[in-house]
């Protein structure tokens, strides 16, 4: 078994819900193709046909996320010659636990066109990690045929299709399928209508859709380099698709974006949080809802079935157990509740104090300030498992992930010679991680009376000293830190992008600040398209291998934010390159592409089984905006914002309005020279 491609489908969401159909608007047995809704797919056929004939496409265009059009011409319909006299126009539009399909068949023909439209539809109900594994299901019989109303039930999910008008009938070899018949007769000059109505409901599930009147901020580009606009307007329509909602401490939902389409629709930690701060120039709610949520799921007592301690941050939530057999050979159970994670503990705390910086409201910061105590407390007590001053993880349980860092393949961390790095493993990037939640959560703490600042700004110093000491190592081009300490305590000697992301947490001294951004834009770091998850110089270095090699758009804009911060030359190369590659993918970047360089392949490579829209690749957009403004909170300048744009500015004149802090909407301007304004 394989698992499914998806590079090529069609998506229509609005999560829980999502639809992946063909480029025509058919959705085939096989493959990822269906009706998927709460981590199980429904419908595994839906499919048209005219006289008994697929209609021959013509175009297909979205505008939004959740809605999307179909054209398609049966050949065989209307006047003779080699003009297109009839049409057929499938339009689906995709809400929270519904999907409605409209088909209109119009003619110009001069007679009257008269035909049968025939909807084959078959249900599988299949749950989510069978359709990742490549599995095959049978299709379950419904409930109805015969009438225009047809039912499905099991396990609490409840699915119910309308086909108002329609005749229902089995279909299929065995019966299982119902095919739903609408007769036509279009007049010259006229059209007719159908609608297919399905509504989902899943009991019980673990994440739903947030509320109907949920705001989504709105953010507007007026910029002489035209692909900044599509690009940030298509990722924002795409994270307000993403949205979720579960219930938090008072039992009230609390709003975060969920993970990816098609596979990963639910709470992170890490992704959810990652997306929450990227989007801090734009909106605190979203980081405050999501950071309560997260306590309020934050681990009381060790469990090492489900990698629970106390003061964790969870890695993951699901309604059932979600199996992966891809890891390293090894077959992965995870519990509906995971914690394998080494990083969601120090992100929580770094997001907490990013939304103060951005104005959050102060009694909402304070309320969870006992929750940065303990997500603290947990990093020297739990994360530092060994005590000998650095976070390291390993899985317990024999069944969990082998790798806990954001690059949680089982081949993630390796050697410059191609070997795997045996656990526990201390990655770099926490590290730096760990050091900045330490010295920004100590700042939290004075800030609000708090005790424990100085514990928490010794502890940072120590990891700080300690990282110097024993991650730098060097290769024929000089030195870099390493990927990881093994579980030797011997450095993993491998170029990654990792490195990046200690870039503006304040672990590496000036000349380290310097020796990284160097190396994450030389030739084998650097694609032209983003920067790469491995040096094309190490012995495991594959354009198209998942953490090896690889281009993730989120991993280049964090570097790129770093950069940023570090007010680098390099930040403008990175950011074009990153542009570029959300660009190229039509403002809807996937969770990662192939490492290819740009002077060779002139479109980045898709790779094929990736989620679009991923949360990350899509809040790239924004960080991408924020780090060549240089956009910082600032309470002591006017606008609550201060301002560095990148130099070179290569964008021409600029406006963009929506972005803001301390609850302030406001407008940027930049000229040609990169001189900007807040008004």
């Amino acid at each position: 078994m394989e698992q499914p491609w998806l590079h090529d489908l069609s998506l229509t969401i609005a999560a829980p819900t999502q639809v992946w159909s063909a480029g025509d608007g058919h959705v085939r047995p096989g493959g990822l193709a269906g009706v998927h809704h709460a981590d199980r797919r429904v419908i595994c056929l839906l499919a048209l046909e005219v006289d008994g004939h697929e209609p021959t496409p013509v175009a297909a265009h979205s505008v939004r996320g959740d809605t999307h059009t179909f054209v398609s011409v049966p050949r065989h319909l209307g006047d003779p010659g080699p003009d297109p006299t009839v049409r057929l126009v499938r339009r689906r539009d995709v809400e929270p636990g519904l999907v409605r399909e409209t088909y209109v068949l119009s003619s110009t023909a001069a007679e009257p066109v008269t035909c049968t439209l025939v909807l084959r539809v078959a249900a599988d109900l299949a749950p989510m990690d069978g359709v990742k594994s490549g599995a095959t299901f049978e299709a379950v019989p419904a409930d109805g045929v015969g009438g225009s109303v047809l039912t499905w039930d099991r396990d609490g999910l409840r699915a119910t299709l309308r086909v108002p008008g329609a005749r229902t009938s089995p279909d299929g070899a065995d019966g299982t399928g119902v095919a739903a018949t609408w007769d036509l007769t279009v007049p010259p000059g006229g059209s007719v209508a159908h609608d297919l109505l399905l509504t989902l409901d899943t009991a019980g599930a673990a994440v739903t859709a947030p509320r109907r009147d949920a705001g989504w901020p709105e953010v507007r580009v007026d910029s002489a380099d035209r692909r900044l606009a599509p690009v940030l307007q298509r990722s924002l329509d795409d994270l307000r698709l993403l949205r979720l909602a579960a219930p938090g401490p008072d039992g009230t939902d609390e709003e975060f974006i969920g993970a990816g389409a098609p596979w990963f629709l639910t709470l992170f930690g890490r992704d959810s949080l990652w997306t929450a701060r990227m989007l801090m120039p734009v909106t605190t709610d979203l980081a405050m809802s999501t950071l309560r949520l997260l306590a309020h799921h934050q681990g009381t007592r060790t469990d090492d079935v489900t990698a629970e301690e106390p003061g964790k941050i969870l890695h993951e939530v699901r309604s059932a157990g979600f199996s992966l057999g891809e890891d390293d050979g090894a077959e992965r159970h995870l519990p509906p509740v995971y914690y394998g994670t080494i990083d969601a503990t120090p992100l929580w705390a770094l997001t907490l104090h990013d939304a103060w910086s951005w104005g959050a409201p102060g009694d909402q910061v304070e309320q969870l300030l006992p929750a940065l105590e303990r997500a603290l407390a947990w990093q020297v007590e739990h994360g530092d498992a060994d005590g000998d001053g650095l976070l390291e993880y390993v899985d317990r349980s024999g069944h969990g992930l082998s790798n806990q860092g954001w690059k949680d393949s089982g081949d993630a961390v390796r050697r410059s010679d191609g070997t795997r790095a045996t656990s526990p493993l201390a990655l770099a990037e926490v590290q730096g991680y760990a050091y900045a939640a330490a010295v920004r959560g100590a700042d939290l703490l004075e800030a609000y009376g708090r005790p424990g600042a100085d514990r928490w700004r010794a502890w940072a110093e120590r990891l700080r000293e300690e990282f110097a000491r024993r991650f730098w190592v060097e290769d024929a081009v000089g030195a870099f830190p390493a990927i990881a300490l093994d579980r030797d305590k011997r450095p993993v000697v491998s170029l990654t992008s990792n490195i990046g992301h200690l870039l503006g947490t304040g672990i590496l001294d000036a000349e380290g600040v310097d020796l990284v951004a160097r190396r994450l834009v030389g030739p084998d770091m650097q694609s032209g398209f983003g920067i790469r998850t491995l040096s094309t110089q190490a012995a495991g270095y594959s354009p198209t291998g998942y953490h090896v090699g690889s281009v993730w758009p989120h991993d280049t804009a964090i570097c790129l934010a770093g950069l940023a911060a570090e007010q680098r030359p390099e930040t403008a190369e990175v950011a074009e390159a990153l542009l570029s590659a959300l660009t190229a993918f039509g403002g809807r970047p996937p969770e990662l592409f192939a490492g290819d360089a740009a002077s060779t392949q002139p479109v980045p490579l898709p790779y094929p089984a990736a989620c679009r829209p991923q949360a990350w690749s899509a809040a790239s957009a924004v960080s991408l905006v924020g780090s060549v403004l240089g956009l910082r909170p600032d309470s002591d300048a006017e606008h609550g914002l201060s301002l560095a744009p990148v130099r070179p500015w290569g964008y021409g004149a600029t406006r963009i309005t929506g972005l803001g802090t301390h609850g302030r909407r406001v407008a940027i301007e930049v000229a040609d020279d990169g001189g900007a304004v807040t008004r």
